[in-house]
């Protein structure tokens, strides 16, 4: 069977980021590894997760290949060009996403009560409001659920008591079908057992 094409973009679901994260990174790690023994190259290869972890990989150290890096970048005769400028200003925004992501996750450490030490009052003081803020619209979200839940709960009450006062009719109805027959059975049965009586005197056969 074909796989699909992956679509790349951000994966919504945490655990499915988790797991995609995993596989792709020992994979990453291994084609790395292979590369370094086959082809007998200097690799080196360093991951943050989205949780601050750091993965690397190195066929010497990580140390050593970065410091050759660094050597060799600054060997490298620059020439100006367009498409020079353009990396430079994908680098740029590289940098700063990077930033960004530091910044995001430092604060979102921050307002799970870690790294709280270098923390001034305002900032102490703007986070708690920011949880408060935070707690009301959950409060809020939950309040409307819960409302929705008791209305349909509601709704199913008023529906059952229908249908228990239907049938209660159609019980009644019969039980009233039952008695007017038992009624009119009793009255035949009284008409058929009236007997006429006449007293008589002498022999019987003679009047």
């Amino acid at each position: 069977m074909v796989r699909g094409k992956t679509v790349m973009r951000r994966i919504e679901n945490a655990a499915s980021r988790q797991v995609t994260f995993s596989k792709r990174r020992n994979g990453l790690l291994k084609k790395a590894y292979e590369l370094s023994v086959l082809c007998d190259s200097e690799v080196a290869v360093i991951i943050f997760s989205s949780r601050g972890r750091v993965y690397e990989f190195a066929s010497s150290s990580i140390e050593k290949t970065m410091d050759r890096y660094l050597i060799h970048t600054k060997n490298v005769i620059v020439k100006p060009s367009a498409a020079d400028h353009d990396t430079q200003n994908s680098k740029h925004e590289a940098t700063n996403i990077v930033k960004k992501i530091e910044l995001i996750e430092s604060h979102r450490r921050k307002l799970l009560g870690e790294c709280l030490g270098s923390c001034s009052v305002e900032e102490l003081q703007e986070l708690g409001n920011q949880l408060e803020e935070s707690l009301r619209q959950i409060r809020k979200k939950k309040l409307t659920m819960l409302s929705d839940q008791i209305a349909d709960l509601k709704e199913k009450e008023r529906y059952l008591l229908n249908e228990n006062n239907v049938l209660i009719e159609k019980l009644n109805g019969g039980r009233m079908l039952q008695l007017s027959s038992a009624h009119k059975e009793l009255a035949d049965v009284e008409g058929v057992t009236e007997v006429e009586t006449e007293l008589m005197i002498g022999r019987p056969g003679t009047r």
